[in-house]
């Protein structure tokens, strides 16, 4: 077993190898294809790619067992699309709850402030949610009228992150909708330069990244056997922003835990590929960084 100093994580076993490097800079020594554009072709660029990855399981916490002091516990949901009425699990208690965005399905505000009234009833200090591909009403290009509901009203339980970031407990977590098209639907963009733009915003210093859709090669393997991952969020993420944790959710057939070694990939999708919500919140530990404490829970008595 190898142990991510970083994250404070097992890792389980491997199912790949190789360093991690210049994703473009692979494509044009292996290939010689310089101008051929990879974005656009996930499946074909993952089977020239994944001999240089490193693909792990991961060994998650306990959800039962409580955190240490000098430890934030996250905890991560993602895709409940409108069934967090019906969970099959319990969320787990913790210090911050993420949510990687689908928290409806046809898109309404109903749904939206049903799910924030849940959110209410979550223990956790902290909440953060970003949206999803199902999350019409936030979309100005694709709600009724071109205009967009107010997340600060809908989502009043929780921090709102859109190509934003928030910091907590001294740690950086940093949002974003975006995933590459598929049908008609909310913050969908082109596989390519425009997606590429997008993650050129992700701070470089961001300690935990949310987006709705995975990167290229973990968590996105559909029930079809075709990868649905976006390349240059893979590239973004191994070679400038270097994440610890990445949480994301979407491709729901691809639920769990993986890292390449130094990030843990966390796809945290809720509703499994019939949207049963079959699927239990996972938890990570992140250590407090030097100088910031966390106000402890009260004893029981």
């Amino acid at each position: 077993m190898l142990v991510n100093e970083m994250t404070n994580i097992m890792v389980c076993g491997a199912a790949g190898s190789g360093a991690v490097g210049g994703l473009w800079n692979f494509f044009a020594r292996k290939t010689g294809e310089e101008d051929k554009d990879w974005s656009s072709d996930p499946t074909g660029a993952w089977k020239k790619l994944k001999s240089s990855q490193n693909v792990s399981q991961v060994c998650l916490p306990d959800p039962a067992s409580p955190p240490a002091n000098d430890m934030v516990r996250f905890v991560c949901m993602s895709d409940t699309h409108n069934q967090t009425h019906n969970l099959k699990h319990p969320v787990p208690d913790g210090d911050v709850f993420l949510h990687a965005g689908d928290f409806t399905f046809h898109g309404s505000s109903a749904e939206a402030l049903r799910f924030n009234d849940w959110l209410g009833t979550l223990p956790h200090r902290h909440k953060v949610v970003i949206a999803g591909n199902h999350e019409v009403l936030l979309d100005k290009d694709m709600c009724s009228g071109n205009i967009p509901a107010d997340p600060e009203r809908v989502l009043s339980h929780a921090i709102y992150l859109h190509d934003s970031a928030v910091t907590l407990h001294g740690i950086k977590i940093y949002g974003a909708p975006w995933t590459p098209e598929y049908h008609y639907m909310a913050f969908n963009l082109p596989r390519g330069e425009i997606l590429r733009e997008k993650w050129s915003y992700i701070p470089a210093d961001t300690d935990i990244l949310m987006t709705h859709g995975p990167p290229l090669g973990y968590g996105d393997l559909t029930w079809r056997k075709h990868r649905a991952g976006c390349l240059d969020l893979l590239s973004a993420i191994q070679t400038s922003v270097k994440p610890s944790y990445h949480v994301f959710g979407h491709i729901h057939e691809g639920y769990g835990a993986t890292t390449d070694g130094h990030t843990v990939f966390v796809n945290a999708a809720t509703c499994d590929v019939h949207y049963e919500p079959n699927n239990p919140a996972i938890v990570f530990d992140v250590p407090l960084p030097e100088g910031f404490t966390k106000p402890q829970a009260p004893k029981k008595t």
